[in-house]
């Protein structure tokens, strides 16, 4: 997958995980894009690790799931530490 294709990919994941989570998630829409092609990064480096399952194709099921698991768990992290910023 080339530079343009992951990037389309950590945008459409952010914006997938931002609608899967719950609540008012910090930060707009711009941020939670940006943390999705963070996340899609993270989600291919934990499946290349964990399972022998690196992103490959834009079109694989198995590159969506990852790089949505990896969007939520970096939006989740995001949360807590600009949660902790505004108390």
């Amino acid at each position: 997958m080339g530079f343009f294709g992951f990037l389309l990919l950590g945008l459409l994941a952010g914006a997938i995980a931002k609608l899967i989570l719950p609540g008012k998630q910090a930060g707009g829409w711009f941020i939670t894009l940006i943390l999705g092609v963070v996340g899609a990064f993270l989600g291919g480096w934990l499946g290349g690790l964990l399972f022998n399952a690196p992103l490959e194709d834009f079109f694989s099921l198995q590159t969506w799931v990852l790089a949505i698991i990896g969007s939520l768990i970096v939006l989740v992290i995001y949360g807590f530490i600009a949660g902790r910023r505004r108390a």
